[in-house]
């Protein structure tokens, strides 16, 4: 739905329908997929673990429509710092949910050793929380204010279409033409960036998973050999695509970049891979943040081959540390 007029009161309605259908049949849904669980010899619950998760979501969606109609009443809908502070609060109340509902556990590495802003964050991306997770990590551990880099396709969630709207945030149209036009909104969104704000962006420009990176590779060998082959050896990260990075890094000449990587949603890119995954045990995330230098990065073509060796290094970090902690569940569906 392109509407805004449409899109909103549709979605926004159907949230809170949803939360109010859920929270009022709990005594029915409870027990059934306790038993449906139980049957299927699946111990940790997980279809029930999940719903439990989707009631929760949908509240605060619902707390935080709420809390943004209040924020328009008061006249106050263009507060920059009014609209982060109730981002930060939906933002961390999803992690509590998660942490309730499905054991997840998150452990940052590197936030305190960033220096002074602004930066420009690249960052892997692996599963339908990704976007939650590092919002969490720059808020509440790197006290930055995050301006993103958006698939328009989010804005099927009510409150990240209105509050993400109110920030200085750019979604994205991944199948326009004009290619240019995406490139031009991605820096008039860093523009001005503060000391104080990280401006995002997931350069891999979709959940990896194993057909998607050799789909990826595959396109790749057509537009450039040399870079397929360098990246072939990439094991969970997918090719990164350096015109929106690039992009952001133009536009803020003056900031130091931030890579971030994270291992332990793998496979969780479908709500058929989370479900299975639930099933076998609980959420665990290491996440790693890494500070580079404006002056270490490199300008113009280079900066494709930088950006490669980052993509190997933290596919290479992942490895390491998913090997030591788990063996990985594969990821082979379309998400």
């Amino acid at each position: 739905m392109e509407r805004t007029w449409l899109r909103r009161p549709v979605m926004g309605t159907a949230v809170v329908v949803l939360a109010v259908v859920l929270l009022a049949t709990c005594v029915v849904w409870i027990p059934v997929l306790t038993l449906v669980d139980l049957l299927r010899r699946r111990w940790r619950l997980p279809l029930l673990r999940f719903v439990a998760f989707g009631t929760l979501w949908s509240w605060l969606e619902t707390c935080g429509l709420i809390g943004a109609g209040g924020v328009f009443v008061m006249g106050q809908a263009k507060n920059k710092s009014l609209n982060y502070r109730l981002q930060a609060w939906w933002t961390r109340n999803v992690v509590r949910a998660l942490r309730v509902t499905v054991g997840l556990r998150i452990e940052v590495e590197g936030f305190n050793e960033l220096g002074e802003g602004p930066f420009v964050a690249l960052c892997r991306h692996a599963s339908l929380a990704d976007s939650v997770m590092s919002a969490w990590v720059l808020v509440d551990h790197a006290h930055l204010k995050p301006r993103y880099v958006l698939k328009k396709e989010l804005k099927m969630d009510p409150c990240l279409d209105v509050v993400g709207h109110r920030l200085p945030n750019y979604f994205i149209d991944r199948t326009s033409a004009n290619v240019a036009s995406e490139l031009q909104g991605i820096e008039q969104m860093a523009a001005g960036l503060a000391i104080d704000e990280v401006a995002v962006i997931f350069p891999e420009g979709s959940r990896a998973n194993i057909v998607k990176r050799t789909r990826a590779l595959s396109k790749l060998r057509l537009r450039s050999p040399e870079r397929a082959t360098r990246l072939e050896k990439l094991q969970h990260l997918l090719p990164p695509k350096p015109a929106g990075a690039a992009a952001l890094l133009a536009a803020v000449p003056n900031a130091n970049v931030i890579t971030m990587w994270h291992s332990g949603f793998d496979g969780l890119d479908t709500f058929r891979g989370i479900v299975r995954h639930l099933a076998q045990r609980a959420i665990r995330v290491h996440v790693k943040i890494t500070e580079h230098h404006r002056a270490t990065v490199a300008s113009g073509e280079a900066f494709v081959d930088w950006l490669d060796e980052q993509w190997l290094i933290m596919d290479d970090a992942v490895s390491r540390h998913m090997s030591r902690v788990f063996v990985p569940l594969t990821g082979g569906e379309n998400g």
